[in-house]
């Protein structure tokens, strides 16, 4: 004989009602991830076909869940039904009207979301010149955009929306008096797209932070840097900004090698192989690299310098592999990279 646990009704229904709670969260988190990946793609209409097969799901789920535990359909309907007809005939207008006014606005925030996935594509000045503009429009019109939807509905319901649109003007007035660094913000915000101190995908350093910038709002921009920390900045802050982005950038190798070793020779030498090194970047490197000269005569060596010109934020891997390829070159022709020594002599006494 198996054991068992005789379950009673009110047990089994809350097990049940457990279980379809717990598959109808599995349903959207997977939902939630797959559109994710596909609105990266512009698959819109996959999109919009999941969003819809989750609301019939917590639908189902919800009618099933009431029916489990012996709701009446029927006496529930049957109560509202007088009522229910009097208010539909009355206002489905108005709802269906207002139903449709909010799946335009949403549609048309959708559709411009997913074209600006498609602007700046290519990491060229121009297309994230286009990025940046296209953001920052997009930001403005969300605002307006469910802005004239509320007024919209508001006159579809008989509301008379002058006043209202009065008393934004108001409003606007007091908020500007209270809130002067807001404002402060907004102004610095609009001088830092229009004369274009920096756009989305620039690499700037500011308030001691540096990074990538990932968004640029009419208040606040967001800079992430190469630990993946994000530092949220108001623009009324940004006073001073440097601007890695702009040009080239150029990578600086310094290395020693011992006081015996014929200077003129080793930058003689280094010279012929850097071209090779370049061959190694094509699409990075600008320039053949060069090696300077001395830069100074230390305790134990004499410090040479080698500089490679590359792409804008891309010489921090060029310098690395650089530093291993004068080591190799330097190693392969006897020239000795000297080491700090300490002699110490003995007394005879």
């Amino acid at each position: 004989m198996f054991p068992y646990i005789l379950l009673t009704n009110t047990t089994y229904n809350v097990l049940l009602t457990l279980g379809i709670v717990i598959v109808l969260v599995a349903i959207f988190l997977l939902s939630r991830l797959m559109n994710k990946r596909y609105e990266k793609k512009g698959r819109s209409l996959i999109v919009g076909f999941s969003y819809l097969m989750s609301f019939i799901a917590l639908v189902g789920a919800t009618i099933f869940i009431l029916w489990t535990w012996n709701f009446d359909f029927y006496i529930y309907f049957d109560n509202i039904s007088g009522d229910l007809t009097s208010v539909l005939e009355e206002s489905i207008g108005l709802l269906v009207s207002s139903i449709l006014v909010v799946f335009i606005a949403m549609f048309v925030l959708k559709v411009l979301k997913l074209s600006i996935s498609k602007v700046g594509a290519k990491a060229t000045a121009k297309q994230k010149r286009k990025k940046t503009l296209a953001k920052l429009m997009i930001s403005i019109l969300t605002y307006v955009i469910w802005l004239i939807t509320i007024l919209i509905i508001l006159s579809i319901w008989g509301i008379n929306i002058a006043p209202a649109l009065a008393g934004l003007g108001i409003a606007g007035i007091v908020i500007g008096l209270g809130a002067q660094s807001f404002i402060s913000d907004l102004i610095n915000g609009m001088f830092i797209i229009f004369e274009q101190h920096f756009d989305v995908g620039d690499i700037v350093e500011t308030n001691g932070f540096k990074g990538e910038v990932t968004v640029i709002g009419l208040k606040t921009t967001k800079i992430k840097n190469w630990k993946g920390e994000v530092k949220i900045l108001a623009n009324g802050k940004i006073t001073e900004v440097i601007n890695y982005s702009r040009n080239a950038s150029v990578g600086v190798v310094e290395f020693g090698i011992a006081y015996k070793e014929d200077v003129e020779k080793v930058v003689t030498l280094l010279n012929e192989k850097l071209p090779e090194f370049r061959k190694l970047y094509p699409d990075i490197i600008l320039e053949d690299p060069q090696c300077l000269g001395v830069i100074e005569l230390a305790n134990s060596s004499v410090n040479l310098r080698a500089i490679v010109k590359t792409l804008s934020n891309q010489h921090y891997a060029i310098e690395r592999d650089l530093r291993k390829f004068i080591k190799s070159t330097l190693d392969k022709n006897g020239i000795e990279i000297p080491f700090p020594q300490v002699v110490v002599h003995e007394s005879k006494s």
